[in-house]
């Protein structure tokens, strides 16, 4: 009897276990949306990103919490929104209260066998020890070997199911080149300039764009140095922006192969996507933290076991820091703490349906704080992106994403657009009253009155 009885005890824990889907979580680090062939752009070629859409489901509408990489990356693994729990600035440590209750630690409790290899930046660059945040340490900050240690994790086959992240610094190389230092963890020749991609529909800067933007670029050299950049200069930064998406892409591919090799598809969930984007040259913008579409859409592709909605195109919302969390507990099968607000993708990539309903707007907030300190928020909706920043002349701005997603006309000035305006301050309100943090405390005064 007693072997049976043990058998009853462990035999749905075992079975849950090989029930449960692999997750594989691929990160690159300031890449926009549309910075993949997949997505259309004929400036880069990105096989093996092609290939995770031709696999999988992608968002077209997926934005980050803040456009900032330790926010961000802390977003993801806590489930808060960064002003939530104070993570609004690179290198902040996350509060002891939440460190034993993030994403690694709830999956390695369930039994899941969880592994980080690369850049994990909430708040060291690396993870701090062998062993941290429920998470085996595979690979530090360093794209150099970073697919070999995920490739020599897979091979292990274990018995467990397994969440592995495999977080990439590039294209963040851009940043040394803009600065005119070396790339880090990639090399490319610079072609003459003719054969450098051309300038974007909006490279100017809309005549009504929030001047606390142009402020905040001016007190800063080292993140903005190209404030004296010429167009043929913005050329040959866009030119190897994308050449370091090309050299990451190749890397991700090492790993994509050995998915391949052992037939990983069938019972493996894969989500790609990028902490935030970068400006690349639109309105004369590099870097991030502002709240230009470029900056604040990130890639993002579900691939499904066997394939399942392979090439689909979704315009559902996703914020890709606090729905991160609810959603691949979602597919382990384990409970999300209390307080996290995000909401699972899972149902909506496993639909295919691209009128189900999901979240009816999403927000991302920023906050400036290697600069002047300017707050913002943005509000996207089906038909419109709303942004607002805290101080400065046409903090307030209206875009309509069916015709100008390029952001050149400012729709918040013009009276006709005054009932729009109004209904995005509603749903701000809204959300900063689910959402309270130090900075919206103050939403009586950011917020105009109607």
């Amino acid at each position: 009897m007693k072997p049976f009885i043990i058998y009853s005890l462990f035999a749905p824990a075992a079975l849950m276990a090989q029930e449960r889907p692999n997750i594989l979580y691929i990160m690159t680090d300031q890449q926009t949306a549309t910075a993949m062939s997949c997505a259309g752009n004929e400036e880069v070629h990105t096989p093996n990103m092609d290939r995770l859409a031709q696999r999988g489901v992608r968002f077209s509408n997926a934005y980050c919490s803040m456009p900032l990489s330790g926010p961000s990356r802390s977003s993801m693994f806590t489930g808060y929104t960064p002003g939530q729990v104070g993570l609004t600035e690179n290198g902040t440590p996350m509060p002891d209260s939440i460190r034993t209750r993030t994403l690694g630690t709830l999956l390695e409790e369930s039994g899941y066998e969880c592994a980080y290899a690369g850049k994990w930046h909430a708040h060291t660059n690396s993870l701090p020890a062998k062993e941290a945040f429920g998470f085996e340490n595979l690979h530090g900050h360093n794209d150099f070997g970073l697919a070999e240690a995920c490739v020599a994790f897979l091979r292990r086959n274990s018995e467990q199911p397994f969440f592995l992240v495999a977080s990439f610094d590039n294209p963040h190389n851009i940043c040394e080149y803009a600065r005119h230092q070396n790339p880090p963890y990639a090399s490319f020749e610079e072609p003459a300039l003719e054969d450098c991609p051309g300038l974007p529909a909006n490279f100017a800067v809309n005549p009504y764009d929030a001047d606390a933007l142009a402020f905040e670029r001016r007190q800063n050299h080292r993140l903005y140095p190209t404030v004296t950049f010429t167009p043929d200069d913005w050329r040959r930064y866009r030119n190897a922006y994308y050449r370091l998406i090309e050299a990451v892409d190749k890397e991700i591919g090492k790993i994509l192969d050995e998915v391949d090799k052992q037939g990983l598809w069938e019972n493996t969930v894969v989500i790609f996507t990028s902490d935030h984007g970068d400006g690349c040259g639109a309105h004369q913008w590099n870097q991030k933290t502002a709240l230009y579409e470029e900056v604040v859409n990130v890639p993002f592709i579900v691939c499904l076991p066997s394939g399942k909605n392979a090439g689909k195109v979704l315009p559902q919302f996703i914020n890709n820091g606090e729905d991160l969390m609810p959603s691949v507990c979602d597919w382990a099968e384990v409970e999300v703490p209390s307080g996290r607000q995000g909401v699972s993708f899972r149902e909506v990539a496993e639909e295919g349906d691209t009128a189900k309903a999901h979240r009816p707007y999403v927000v991302t907030e920023t906050f400036f704080g290697e600069t002047a300190g300017t707050l913002g928020w943005m509000v996207r909706t089906p038909y419109y992106k709303y942004v607002l920043y805290d101080t400065g002349k046409n903090r307030e701005q209206l875009y309509d994403m069916r015709t100008d997603r390029g952001e050149m006309r400012n729709l918040a000035v013009e009276e006709k657009y005054s009932t729009i305006v109004r209904e995005h301050r509603a749903l701000l309100d809204e959300w900063m009253r689910c959402h309270p943090s130090a900075a919206t405390h103050f939403k009586e005064k950011y917020i105009p009155k109607d």
